[in-house]
């Protein structure tokens, strides 16, 4: 998918992937609307609460929180939250953004791993987050949901 240089023009530039950012699906009808500005551009507090599936339409839980890196202008992480009973005992998951389509038409996000994988992803909880700056650990995360660092675009 091409991201257009300015809504409602039919010329294109990099496409998400190269960007680092995350593709957009859904209908295109809402791409040249001017009654707001998704979904291109959104407060990140719009996605927290945000459903997350994947591919086979399965729950994998919801969007915490948005991570910048404010050093390099970019979104590092979505920060999933998956499992538990009544927000007890979930886990946390730092997400590629890369790795993460925006669902427009149901207004949730889709990862394309499996309820059980995700199970086996290097994740945390709320008191004990990792050191999301260490490119160590980064990279193994980037490398665990296949998506490209960042960092490198």
């Amino acid at each position: 998918m091409t991201i257009p240089t300015q809504p409602g023009t039919n010329q294109s530039a990099r496409t998400a992937a190269e960007v680092g950012g995350a593709r957009i699906i859904g209908s295109t009808e809402s791409f040249d609307r001017a009654d707001g500005p998704g979904p291109f551009l959104m407060l990140s507090d719009s996605l927290e609460g945000n459903d997350v599936v994947n591919a086979a339409g399965e729950d994998l839980g919801e969007i915490k929180g948005i991570m910048l890196d404010v050093q390099r202008g970019r979104i590092a992480y979505a920060v999933l939250s998956f499992g538990g009973f009544l927000g007890m005992g979930n886990k946390l998951f730092a997400i590629p953004w890369q790795a993460l389509a925006l669902d427009i038409d149901h207004k949730r996000f889709v990862l394309d791993v499996s309820e059980e994988r995700l199970k086996s992803a290097p994740g945390f909880d709320k008191d004990h987050w990792p050191s999301m700056a260490d490119l160590q650990w980064a990279s193994e995360v980037h490398s665990f949901y296949q998506a490209d660092p960042y960092w490198r675009h």
